[in-house]
């Protein structure tokens, strides 16, 4: 398919974000209703009735995996203040007295510092999901790949830090997977993910590094990312004829529509987009505030979210874009 084509598939799945655009009315609603200026919107009903469709909607739309449970529910004014149980954590959230409208973040408390990440809806896990979704030749997608490097680095397995591929497939073959930057990033994201599979997690993110240093300026030659790609995954010790076996099958191809569920789950559409235990991040993209966003989101911080991350990516001249 030609690469216009597959672009304008693409664009399919290229949708508004739904999670950042309704946080800005909520916030604005919510201040409305704590001031009991937002009539409902239809009869009251009771604090645990409300709740419970509070539970039912959140177990339904905006968890990825397991449930929720109700802890609590309570009248705080203008609305009822719910608290719910998932992972074991406890999380508050709001909804209307008549059940209808739900708030996933409360009020800020503008008497404490303000940084990038304190706004942000989080969920606290004791291991936290960091998913970094790009496309593979998407010039701020590897930006974002080398910020989140040496932050990987110093976590290590204290988080799951994973990095998923924005494609759309229409079959059952690889050739069927279409991306932005046409066939040879198609190509590296299935590749990508087997070395994902097959490697530590560390040998990936070196892969990843010195791949985005070496060949993502060689797209428009097919031989030349073919030879660069293998060098490079040479260096490290990884079996290039494996990987290429992987993603050139149906192994490959059912990890990529894995993610391309993930994308259309989530209506993701622009290379870089940042999910930590499943909420979108939309702070500034630099090591240190990926750092704090993850470390914040943790149930008991670990020891390393107390030293200085070290990045090394100088370039911040794409600090603010994306594809997509």
């Amino acid at each position: 398919m030609p690469e216009k084509e597959a672009a304008k598939k693409h664009f399919k799945i290229h949708r508004i974000n739904l999670w950042q655009a309704l946080t800005l009315i909520l916030a604005v609603l919510f201040v409305g209703a704590m001031l009991g200026k937002i009539p409902t919107l239809g009869p009251q009903v009771n604090s645990n009735e409300a709740a419970n469709k509070a539970v039912s909607y959140i177990n339904s739309n905006l968890i990825q995996s397991g449930s929720c449970s109700l802890v609590s529910a309570k009248d705080i004014g203008g609305l009822y203040n719910v608290t719910i149980n998932y992972q074991g954590q406890e999380i508050p959230v709001y909804i209307t007295k008549d059940g209808t409208l739900l708030f996933v973040s409360g009020p800020i408390d503008i008497t404490k510092s303000s940084t990038s990440t304190q706004t942000q809806t989080q969920v606290k896990a004791a291991k936290p999901t960091v998913d970094l979704y790009v496309m593979s030749f998407c010039p701020y997608g590897v930006q974002a790949e080398g910020l989140m490097k040496p932050v990987a680095d110093l976590l290590g397995s204290k988080a799951d830090f994973r990095v998923k591929f924005i494609t759309t497939i229409s079959g059952n073959t690889t050739d069927s997977v279409q991306s932005l930057h046409g066939s040879e990033e198609a190509n590296e994201d299935l590749r990508q993910e087997c070395i994902m599979k097959y490697y530590s997690v560390g040998t990936y993110w070196n892969y990843v590094q010195n791949f985005n240093n070496n060949c993502s300026s060689l797209i428009s030659n097919h031989t030349a990312v073919d030879n660069c790609w293998k060098n490079t995954a040479s260096q490290l010790g990884i079996d290039t004829t494996k990987i290429q076996t992987c993603a050139s099958g149906s192994e490959g191809l059912d990890l990529l529509k894995q993610d391309e569920a993930l994308v259309n789950q989530y209506g993701i559409s622009g290379s870089p987009t940042l999910l930590i235990n499943g909420v979108p991040y939309g702070g500034d993209r630099s090591s240190t505030s990926y750092q704090q966003a993850i470390c914040s989101s943790f149930t008991n911080p670990p020891a390393e979210c107390s030293q200085n991350v070290t990045s090394t990516n100088t370039n911040t001249a794409v600090a603010s874009g994306g594809c997509g």
